[in-house]
């Protein structure tokens, strides 16, 4: 089977009457993450920073109903005003995907202060501030799916990437007690039953994945990387999507606290 053939079976209603938030959702992976939650029949907005003309170019390009909301997820008052946003325009929140990150690349000797605060503040801190404004809504309600969108480099490390790797690295332990806290709280709220969806927390870890990131890569670089991927390519944004939309269907109930790693193999 070749790999249009199965991106074209993904299409379904998985996640049909379900109502999913993507952070950096307008480009990248968190474009793909989207379309894929639109194939399975979610609703889905969109959160952006900036260039709201591209945001809403998006939003008109997508089969499904989409609406974009713009925000910065290092600002806890944006998280918290975004979310109230979304379940005000759709009515709930199923599902949370906090994929919104930001790369400052040097070397540990050259980075600044600066450089060290906004990328944990964007990717660990916005995760966390979106998390907590998310889960009280889900809570309430006895379910819900948060999928958080780490990287390999949270794994292995990389050369000039200290404040990212440390950032993603963060995710992982926070995607692991949030999954014990939600799991704890939707009990105590008497809603968790053997026949339940439950609040599951998750996170996927990238590899080498062709986004606007690897643009400033020379090709030379990339062929050296993708010598190291079994599989013997960079990965694609659908690669990712479709994780994160299994983790979000009800299917996925009985998965939480886990990492799922998509790298082709990358890390073995």
């Amino acid at each position: 089977m070749t790999i249009a053939a199965a991106q074209a079976q993904q299409v379904g209603d998985k996640l049909a009457g379900r109502v999913a938030l993507v952070t950096g959702g307008t480009r990248g992976i968190g474009a793909a993450i989207c379309a894929s939650l639109l194939a399975q029949g979610a609703h889905v907005a969109a959160g952006y920073s900036s260039d709201a003309e591209r945001a809403a170019r998006f939003a008109a390009e997508q089969d499904g109903e989409l609406t974009v909301h713009r925000g910065n997820v290092s600002v806890p008052d944006d998280c918290r005003r975004t979310l109230t946003e979304v379940i005000d325009t759709h009515g709930r929140l199923d599902i949370l995907v906090n994929n919104a990150g930001i790369a400052v690349d040097r070397l540990v000797a050259d980075l600044t202060d600066s450089d060290w605060d906004r990328v944990l503040a964007v990717n660990l801190s916005g995760a966390f501030h979106m998390a907590k404004a998310a889960l009280p809504h889900m809570v309430a309600r006895g379910s819900g799916r948060i999928i958080n969108v780490s990287s390999i480099v949270a794994q292995m490390g990389n050369i000039g990437q200290a404040n990212y790797a440390a950032s993603k690295a963060g995710m992982l332990g926070l995607t692991k007690a949030l999954a014990r806290e939600a799991a704890h709280l939707v009990a105590a709220n008497g809603t968790l039953t053997p026949d339940s969806i439950g609040l599951t927390v998750n996170a996927v870890t990238p590899g080498l994945v062709a986004t606007e990131m690897l643009d400033a890569v020379p090709a030379k670089v990339l062929d050296r990387m993708v010598d190291h991927i079994p599989m013997r390519r960079i990965g694609r944004p659908e690669d990712i999507a479709r994780v994160v939309h299994f983790l979000a269907a009800d299917a996925a109930s009985y998965v939480t606290g886990q990492v799922w790693a998509v790298n082709g193999g990358m890390d073995m």
